[in-house]
Order: C-alpha cells, then structure tokens, then sequence
C-alpha cells in the first residue's frame, strides 16, 4: 500500500499552535498528520496546503508567508525523512532516498490580490497547486460555500436558534429551529451557477498552467468549473471534493462535473469530512463512516472511471472523522474498499496511481 493525499491543513494548525505558545512539529504531535505515522502508513506523497481564511486576516500575503516559513523549518527539522517536490522526477528520487515527498499547496488563490507576479513568487517557493477559491469571493472567483453570504444571511437565524432561553416556549424553539434548517440548507444545497472566474482569474488559470501549477477547483462554484475547463488544456483536480448525487452539498461535484474531470484526465480527492460524506438533521452530531466513504468512492467510479479517483483526506481541516482519525487509519479505508468490490489494482490508482499520473502530466 502507498498513499498520495492532495490535501490537508497541517501547516496552519501548526502555526496556530505556535501562536498561542503551544507550539508542536510536524515530526511527531497530536493531531491528524505527523511524519512518523505517515512513515508507518508507507505514504508516498502528501500536499500541504498552505491555508488563508481571506478575510479573517490582515493581509493574506504576508499570511502565507508566514506559513511558508514554517513550512521551510520544518523541512529543515525533518532533512532526514521529508523532501519537498519541485518536479515530477522529486518523487521517485525521493522514494529512492527513502524520504516521504512533500508537495506545496496554496488553498486561497486570493493571497494573491490578483498579481500574476505573486504567483510566479508562489511558484519560485515551491507551489505547485493552489485551490482558487476558499469560501470567500475574491480576485479570481467565487465560491459555492460564500462564507460572507452566511454571515449575511444565515447567521442570524441558526443564533437565534440556538442561543433559545430556557422559558422559550416549545412551539417558538421549534419554529426556531425550522427556520434555521431552511436556512442552513438553502446555504448549504444552493449552487453558484452564474459566478464564475473573473476575467483576471482566467489570467491566472492560464499562468498557472503555463507555470506548471494544478489548478484546483475544490471550493470553487459551479460556473467556475466550467470556465476552468475552457481556459485549460491539461489535467485539473478537485483536490478534496465528494460526489453531489451522494451527499447534496455544494462544496461536492456533480456527476457532469465528474465525468468533464474524467475526460479532461484529472482526478478528485474523497473528503473525509463528515458532513461533506452524509447529510443529517441539524444539530446532530455527524462522526463519519468509512461506509460514507466508500459510497462516494463507488459512485465517482460508476460515473466516470476508476482513473477519476483519488484522495484528499482534509485531515487537520475538518472534525476528526470517528473511523479514519488520521494517516495511521489508511489501511481501513484500503480494507473497506477492498472489501466493497473494488479489485487490488483499483484500490491502488485510487490510494496513489492516478494522482501521480496527473503529476506527471502536469509537473
């Protein structure tokens, strides 16, 4: 078994830490990622997203580049077991040296106020693939889950619910709540289908091919997508998204999306997040299945291929899902899947063959 997963959010969970004096390594700590499970669990490469909540931030530039600064010293600790891939023939040299290979990701193109001489910066650091969109609008585009449109909308109505005093009438807590599950939902279920790239975010798509830097679409609205797909030639990914059809929430990709990945030769990634895997009533608690997992898995394949598949865990994003907490828990998912139907040979282009196939035609 190796593993290849386009996506997580160790490095900002890090440089949290870090800032509030309880600073952990990458090495060894607490949380879903370290090196010495991902050692154990035969890892061949994992993305490392450098993440920026937009607008939750000062200045997203020098936001992201405080991450890569911790990104560097940690690559500098780890010398010994890690090394970063700037090129395709990184990974197998890497293997060679018996190192995991460690590939620089930028979740929230908006770092880049729109400056392709920012991005050609990102690329000289090392990223070779950025998500262009987080859940906020920005130069580029827009998202599906707008984080200012919650704000705006949503907000209100879920904290009147939830925040009901104790001699609140049953009937009103009720209604309450009814009204903050239409509203949720409305937010969760509806898709931007008229927002998609800007005319600068089409600039940049098409210099971040030219680069040699994967554009992700995972985040990124529908009418996004699709203009993804027209201003490129090569292989895109959708490093962390489900299947619609599945789990209806917008951050997850419909079946014509699938199959428009598929014979465009990109690959997406199954999403660990539970309420990304399967819907339930609000206000309930949501663990996460492997099940939940292996029915996005059978239905992405049943609608465009076994070569569309891959992974992208979010790990160190999302809640802890209850049967996959982390790398030490791949070879579950491998089992399950297994265990489903797919054949040994499957399982492995889903587990690390097509993502690194997309690396080499993209890298």
């Amino acid at each position: 078994m190796k593993v290849i997963d386009m996506h997580c959010d160790t490095i900002s969970g890090l440089l949290g830490l870090k800032e509030e004096g309880k600073p952990e390594g990458l090495r060894q700590n607490k949380r879903h990622i370290d090196l010495l499970r991902m050692q154990e669990s035969n890892y061949l490469v994992q993305n490392f997203a450098l993440f920026v909540p937009l607008k939750r931030v000062a200045d997203p530039w020098e936001q992201v580049c405080g991450l890569y600064r911790l990104y560097r010293e940690e690559l500098e600790k780890n010398s010994d077991i890690l090394a970063p891939v700037l090129r395709f023939s990184d990974i197998g040299k890497n293997e060679g040296e018996g190192k995991l290979s460690s590939l620089l990701t930028v979740e929230e193109g908006g770092v880049c106020k729109g400056e392709t001489g920012k991005l050609r910066e990102l690329y000289r650091m090392g990223v070779r693939m950025m998500t262009l969109t987080w859940n906020f609008d920005n130069e580029i585009g827009h998202p599906n889950l707008n984080s200012a449109y919650y704000g705006e909308h949503v907000k209100d109505v879920m904290e009147a619910w939830r925040n009901c005093d104790p001699d609140t009438p049953a009937q009103e807590r009720e209604a309450r709540r009814k009204a903050a599950e239409a509203a949720f939902l409305d937010y969760y279920h509806t898709p931007d289908l008229t927002g998609g790239l800007t005319e600068k975010g089409r600039e940049m798509v098409a210099e971040m091919e030219t680069l040699g830097m994967i554009p992700d679409v995972s985040h990124l609205s529908d009418a996004g997508f699709y203009d993804v797909l027209e201003v490129t030639r090569k292989p895109f990914v959708a490093s962390h998204s489900n299947a619609r059809a599945v789990c209806p929430c917008v951050r997850n990709m419909t079946d014509d999306m699938i199959r428009k990945l598929s014979q465009r030769g990109g690959v997406m990634g199954l999403n660990f997040c539970a309420d990304f895997l399967e819907e339930k009533p609000l206000g309930e608690r949501n663990p996460g299945t492997i099940a939940a997992v292996v029915r996005h898995a059978k239905h992405i394949v049943s609608v465009g291929g076994i070569e569309v598949l891959g992974l992208g865990s979010d790990f160190d994003g999302i809640d802890t899902h209850e049967e996959l907490p982390g790398v030490q828990s791949m070879d579950k998912l491998w089992s399950a899947l297994c265990d489903a139907g797919f054949s040994e040979d499957q399982v492995e282009k889903i587990f690390w063959r097509n993502v690194l196939r997309v690396y080499q035609d993209t890298l």
